[in-house]
């Protein structure tokens, strides 16, 4: 354990060379904390404790009047308001309106202005000798030390502003120097410069990327300063921080004395910086209670709805009231345990299967629709074209929102917001950045200058289509709850996938094809189509995917079945433009130009129908018979939910039908923006659930309920190494093209030459700005700029930039690195994991953004980012075919165990570059360590270990998960596109 140095708490500086102990610090004084380094210190100051203190939420004071305590502002407004103090304040002739006093002791409590707690008597003791209390004494004590070291004194005076600002990395590559004065203002003294050295180099092992240097025994005279210089060398981006302690020596008296001065510098793009700098402070955005719609006219709704000629009724299926009331209060523990006693039925069979789901669809239909309330736009303008009004969408590019043709979208003159009544804009066409609405009648009053409120509503078709599955009859245990039972024997363990497809029973249970990254669960999927229909000619074939482009790829890959066998089916609200050319011929439109389904006959005649999950309910919607499919066959799984894949299962299956499901549940699952429904399981796909029973146990259901393909045709070996030992039992064969995989050995971005994995270790500062809580970080985007036009510059190792992918967990980062790429490489793609989910690039550049520890719990608590996702983590890494390139702070990383495994193997492996790792990668990494536990436990223990990030996660507790579902945890989290 590394402590702050004893000498430099007690005199504010240490002469001890070399010292085994801590130099480098950070007070925040509003806490009464010491943080030991800059970016714990900047974590410090943006957490939720630090914002609760300085705000006066925890501070207690006195009413004069009522003579009690009161706790925080806005108590104390309550109190001020309340009955009892006006009736106290009337019988005392006094005003109402009084100043707060000092918090004072009552008879049974003392109030320790330490802490800002008020404590018993009879405990006051055993509290001043708690660890938390003796922390903030020696604080008291530390704080005035360190800010005598950093004052004037003596008549000695050193300049202030010892700030490199951003280097160029080339400057910082050579050098670069700031000069500090030194001069005495007394004119008969004599005072001698004995040294001056930095904090950091003071400890035993520890470099700086800063040096000084004075003249040694200079005499400083009256009128005359000296000067020193600080030089800052360094061939890393990121941010340094040190101090520059003066050693002086006043020879009338014989006295020694120091003066201390921070200095900072930040290697980096200064036209990065001042391109991507947040453009107005972060403050979160307050959610506030949107006014009810007492009035809503209907609008005029798209020729698309009528494209389908449906005669299933589709019924409301909307959210009970005592369900919608449940959810809106209390902790997230106190909503789950609430709907598990009340609405989830007690048993799990196929009987309850259904009540169990919908319920799950409610929940997160509640979330959806509270999550959509962050697009509401005030202020908004129409431009009116004929019988269409254009509405500008900021973000609707990249579905954020998400809207399609049909939605609704309610509009109210600014004006007239107190009335509550709103005019409902149906969509008509979706454009690059702007929809086409039409209106009622009804709705006048236009005019170019007019503003307007825009509210955006929940397009609940895909969760109706669900509902209506669920609401079927078809409740079959061999494929809703297979067990053994339901297994056929047969001995066909030896088998290929397709071949254990093929061979199948009708009545057999599910078949899981577990596809690893790189597999080729796609080609698994396509071949067994293409087997089944030469094996069985009456075979009729559904096969589903979670999204459109998903789906897209099945069909492309069926093309050569002619446009007589197959038929790609696409929602009306669909795009043509969104389609593939090649896919074009085998889709039906109506006159209208909207995608529709031929006459029943037509589509019986189909013997391979691809659609999403979602749009699978078409069959069933258009009156098709139950079991006109033999096969069901759905790709990519593990990101559909349950109730999804149920749609197309639950409404066409009949007891021959097979069940075939494709993916990998070691990569992402469902997007789920709920954390109640999460909690309660509906992140779970039917593949995942399935493939935790023992009934597809990959080695025991080798061939009769599972095959699990090995063979990786992606990556190098060195990406796959690590990935494949984590997540896949060292099973995975590397067995990609050479040509492909070794594209970039020998490539002057790689540390080692052999070793295609560069892990680059910046440390940086992570950012939000204006009311969006999405975090961006300007150094990583400078860093991987660089990267990419080092990348696009090599003309031995050529690439273009459809041959690189750059992931980054946070939407904002995404928005940064775009906008610092535009004008070197606009080509190349910048996502989020579920973006890239899929797909693959020659090289991936990933960026983590974190560089602050407080913001990690953050991540473990809404398991947005990489950090405590391993399922993010290995669909990251394993997109890379022959280069991959990490970017990130690792001192963040290490908390978790998985990524300190990781970062070991490259170190050792030669792939570091930046500043060394801060532990021993030697070490065995211990899967349940708890590595911010530990550092938590460690800053708790003693005043000499402070580490502030840690200790407000313990002692801030009171508002983490517990505080119910934080308004910003699903910023980053995408609209699935499901139709």
């Amino acid at each position: 354990m590394v402590e702050i140095c004893p000498q430099l708490q007690s005199h504010g500086a240490c002469n001890n060379r070399p010292c085994q102990y801590r130099h480098d610090i950070r007070l925040c004084e509003d806490c009464g904390i010491v943080c030991h380094s800059l970016s714990l210190y900047e974590a410090h100051i943006r957490s939720k404790r630090h914002k609760r203190r300085i705000s006066g939420a925890n501070t207690f004071h006195r009413c004069p009047v009522c003579n009690v305590n009161i706790q925080g502002p806005d108590q104390w407004t309550k109190h001020v308001s309340s009955s009892g103090h006006r009736k106290k304040t009337a019988r005392q002739g006094a005003s109402t309106v009084v100043e707060p006093e000092e918090a004072a002791a009552t008879a049974r409590s003392e109030y320790c202005t330490l802490c800002g707690v008020f404590v018993s008597r009879t405990l006051w003791t055993q509290h001043a000798q708690n660890s938390t209390h003796r922390r903030k004494e020696g604080f008291a004590a530390f704080k005035v030390t360190l800010e005598e070291a950093e004052k004037n004194k003596h008549g000695v005076t050193v300049s202030e502003g010892l700030d490199f600002g951003i280097v160029r990395p080339a400057d910082a590559r050579t050098g670069v120097s700031l000069q500090f004065s030194m001069e005495t203002t007394v004119p008969a003294s004599r005072i001698r410069v004995v040294e001056a050295k930095l904090s950091s180099t003071t400890a035993k092992n520890l470099s700086s990327a800063f040096s000084t240097s004075v003249a040694i025994n200079t005499i400083l005279t009256y009128g005359r300063p000296g000067t020193g210089k600080v030089n800052f060398r360094q061939s890393h981006n990121g941010r340094y921080e040190d101090r520059v302690e003066i050693i002086f020596e006043d020879e009338g008296l014989g006295q020694r004395f120091v003066i201390v001065r921070p200095v900072r510098a930040i290697v980096g793009s200064q036209a990065d910086h001042d391109l991507l700098r947040p453009k107005a402070p972060f403050v979160p955005r307050k959610r506030t209670a949107r006014k009810p719609e007492t009035e809503v006219l209907p609008g005029i709704p798209p020729p698309a709805l009528n494209a389908i000629p449906y005669v299933v009724k589709l019924s409301l299926a909307a959210i009970p009231k005592n369900l919608s009331q449940t959810l809106s209060t209390g902790s997230l523990s106190d909503v789950v345990g609430r709907v598990q006693r009340i609405f989830l039925p007690k048993a799990w069979d196929s009987a309850t299967y259904s009540r169990h789901f919908k319920n799950l669809i409610w929940i997160e239909e509640y979330q959806m629709e509270h999550d959509l309330e962050m697009y509401d736009i005030s202020g908004a303008k129409l431009d009116r074209h004929g019988v269409f009004y254009h509405l500008d969408v900021p973000g609707l590019a990249e579905n954020r929102p998400s809207v399609l043709v049909g939605d609704q979208i309610l509009v109210q003159s600014h004006d007239a917001a107190a009335s509550g009544r709103w005019y409902e804009g149906r969509v008509h066409f979706v454009r690059k950045e702007s929809v086409g609405l039409r209106f009622h009648a009804g709705f006048k009053g236009w005019s170019g200058g007019q503003h307007y409120n825009i509210r955006f509503k929940l397009n609940r078709y895909p969760l109706r289509r669900q509902h209506q599955a669920l609401d079927t009859a078809f409740a079959q245990d061999r494929i809703l709850l297979p067990t053994q039972i339901h297994v056929q024997t047969r001995n066909i363990t030896d088998l290929l996938a397709v071949s254990s497809i093929v061979q199948r029973a009708p009545s057999a249970v599910p078949f899981v094809i577990f596809g690893p990254p790189g597999t080729g669960k796609t080609v698994t999927v396509v071949e067994a189509i293409r087997q089944l229909l030469v094996r069985y000619p009456t075979a009729h074939i559904l096969a589903c995917a979670p999204s459109n482009s998903a789906a897209d790829l099945i069909a492309s890959r069926l093309i050569a079945l002619g446009k007589d066998t197959l038929f790609r089916f696409y929602a009306p609200s669909r795009n043509k433009s969104q389609v593939p050319d090649e896919l074009l011929p085998f889709t039906v439109t109506n006159s209208d130009g909207h995608f529709t389904v031929p006459p029943m006959e037509t589509l019986r005649h189909f013997r391979v129908v691809v659609s999403t999950c979602v749009s699978a309910s078409m069959p069933y919607g258009i009156g098709m018979a139950r079991g006109h499919f033999s096969h069901l066959i759905f790709d990519e799984a593990g990101q559909a939910t349950e109730p999804e894949t149920m749609i197309a299962i639950k409404t066409m299956a009949d007891n021959s039908t097979q069940i075939i499901l494709s993916g990998d549940p070691q990569q992402l699952g469902p997007i789920i923006r709920s954390n109640v429904a999460r909690e309660l399981g509906l992140q779970t796909s039917y593949l995942q659930r399935l493939m935790e029973t023992d009934l597809y146990d990959e080695v025991k259901g080798h061939g009769t309920t599972v095959v699990k393909l090995t063979k990786n045709y992606r990556s190098h070996n060195a990406i796959l190494k690590f990935p494949n030992e984590k997540f896949y039992k060292g099973e995975l064969q590397p067995c990609g093209d050479p040509h492909t995989i070794n594209a970039f050995i020998g490539s002057p971005q790689l540390v080692s030459k052999k070793f295609p994995i560069v892990f680059h270790a910046l440390s940086g500062k992570d950012d939000r700005e204006a009311s969006s809580p999405s975090f961006f970080n300007i150094d990583e985007a400078t860093q991987v700029k660089t990267y990419i036009e080092d990348l696009r510059a090599d003309r031995k190792f050529r690439v273009t930039d459809q041959d690189i992918g750059v992931i980054t967990p946070y939407h904002a980062q995404c928005l940064k690195i775009r906008a610092v790429l535009r004008a070197v490489a606009d080509g190349v793609k910048v996502g989020s994991v579920e973006e890239f989910q899929g797909q693959e690039r020659k090289a991936i550049i990933i960026s983590t953004v974190r560089s602050s520890r407080d913001f990690v719990q953050y991540d473990l608590r809404h398991t947005l980012g990489f950090v405590a996702n391993p399922r993010r983590f290995n669909v990251a890494v394993t997109r890379a075919q022959a280069l991959l390139i990490v970017v990130g702070d690792p001192t963040v990383l290490s908390l978790d165990p998985l990524w300190r495994s990781f970062l070991n193997y490259v170190h050792l492996h030669g792939g570091w570059k930046g500043p060394p790792p801060t532990w021993d990668t030697h070490a065995p990494v211990l899967e349940d360590e708890g590595y911010d536990q530990r550092v938590r436990e460690t800053g708790l223990a003693d005043m000499n270990d402070f580490t502030c990030r840690m200790e407000s996660l313990t002692l801030a507790g009171i508002d983490s998960v517990e505080d119910g579902i934080d308004v910003d945890a699903n910023v980053d989290r995408p609209w699935r596109e499901v139709e």
